[in-house]
C-alpha cells in the first residue's frame, strides 16, 4: 500500500525558497546540468534509497514532470523522511533556471 503523498505546486514552491529548504531534483544528472532551480541538489531516482539527510524536515522533491518525483517521494517516505512532491516538474517552473 502506498504512502498518501503531499504535494505542492511549483508557484507554491516558489514561494518557499527563501526559507532554507531541502529541495531534491531526481532527474538524471545530465537533466539536472541543462537547467535546475538554484537550491536543488541532484539525487537521481535510481540512486535515491542512498539519500542521507536531515529526517526532521520537510523534503521537497522535484523532476521534469512530478512523475519520478512521486515515486521518489514514496521510497523517501518508506525510508522515514516527510517528502512533498512538487506536482508539475521543471515543465511548469515558472522561476529562474540556471544550468552548470
Amino acid at each position: 500500500m502506498l504512502t498518501k503523498l503531499n504535494h505542492i505546486s511549483t508557484d507554491e514552491l516558489a514561494t518557499k525558497l527563501n526559507d532554507n529548504i531541502t529541495l531534491i531534483d531526481v532527474r538524471e544528472p545530465l537533466e539536472f546540468a541543462a537547467g535546475h532551480v538554484a537550491q536543488a541538489v541532484n539525487v537521481p531516482l535510481s540512486t535515491i534509497d542512498t539519500y542521507d539527510g536531515a529526517k526532521d524536515e520537510a523534503v521537497y522533491v522535484f523532476c521534469r514532470s512530478g512523475n519520478r518525483s512521486q515515486q521518489a517521494a514514496h521510497i523517501l517516505s518508506d525510508m522515514g523522511y516527510q517528502p512533498i512532491n512538487v506536482d508539475g516538474g521543471i515543465l511548469n517552473w515558472h522561476g529562474a533556471i540556471i544550468s552548470d
